[in-house]
């Protein structure tokens, strides 16, 4: 069985079909009610650094860059690998995340190399 990965911003109302749902921003997302999140997991470790997300600051002409540093965190990143272990069995995985940028955000970055862990972890 594979893991399906998929990303979500966490103010978009939860669905069944989500499976299990992380969120994956090392703050929390203003205006969002814990009650309301209904969220598995909060998994702060996660996220970009706190130095790369303020570098990065959501600039589109910035992405390619911080696309690039967010994967060397990634891969040095003890919490991915555990994270891709725990999990290897769960049917769907949703990334949620806080940010208004839906092509230019963390967790889109985060499901790409999840991808690979998760596969490489069963």
């Amino acid at each position: 069985m594979s893991t399906s990965i998929q990303i979500k911003r966490i103010y978009d109302p939860p669905a069944k079909s989500d499976g299990y749902r992380v969120l994956v921003d090392r703050l929390w997302p203003r205006g969002m009610k814990k009650e309301a999140a209904d969220i598995d997991e909060w998994a702060k470790d996660l996220a970009p650094s706190t130095d790369l997300r303020k570098w990065f600051g959501h600039e589109p002409r910035l992405w390619s860059d911080f696309e690039k540093r967010y994967m060397d965190e990634l891969r040095t990143n003890d919490a991915v690998k555990t994270f891709a272990k725990t999990h290897a069995g769960e049917k769907v995985i949703t990334l949620l995340y806080g940010a208004k940028d839906e092509e230019h955000n963390h967790a889109i970055v985060l499901k790409k190399y999840l991808a690979t862990r998760i596969k490489a972890a069963k």
